[in-house]
């Protein structure tokens, strides 16, 4: 009986595996589908060797980064693309909506929802101009009888509490 070859995925880093890996990444396409694709190595391969190449990693964080735009430009695409049976309009739409929700957590800064905070520097009377606080001390007379027990020593100003 001959022996056949055995063609499985790729575990050793190949540098011409890892340009088309981050090539089909930057078409916009998934990690997972890359993966499925025949010749490529499995997901696991590919994050092992992100941890052990400098230059994969720089190349893999860039397609990533582009995948981002071609993804963002598919969406336009989808919603020209689109045919007018309302099935269709809903799916189109789900489609989108989860390509959005996906951009906005791999690139925020980019695609995430905008916050802006408003901070109203405005004084009381509605003026720009920072207006005075005033605070009016009012002495008071004590409502209550003073402890019985307490003795003022006078000199200090200090009260001590008798024991009894």
């Amino acid at each position: 009986m001959a022996t056949e070859s055995k063609t499985g995925r790729p575990s050793e880093y190949l540098p011409e595996v890892a340009a088309g890996i981050c090539s089909l990444l930057a078409d916009g396409e998934s990690l997972r589908k890359v993966c499925d694709r025949p010749g490529m190595p499995n997901k696991s391969t590919v994050f092992r060797w992100l941890a052990q190449h400098e230059e994969f990693r720089d190349q893999y964080a860039k397609a990533t980064e582009t995948r981002a735009d071609a993804i963002f430009e598919e969406m336009f695409d989808i919603a020209d693309t689109v045919a007018e049976e309302a099935a269709a309009v809903g799916k189109a739409r789900l489609r989108i909506d989860t390509r959005k929700w996906a951009l906005a957590r791999m690139n925020p800064k980019k695609y995430g929802d905008k916050v802006s905070q408003e901070i109203d520097h405005k004084s009381s009377d509605g003026s720009m101009t920072p207006q005075p606080t005033t605070i009016q001390l009012v002495p008071v007379e004590p409502t209550h009888e003073p402890d019985s027990t307490a003795t003022d020593t006078g000199e200090t100003g200090t009260t001590v509490h008798s024991a009894e």
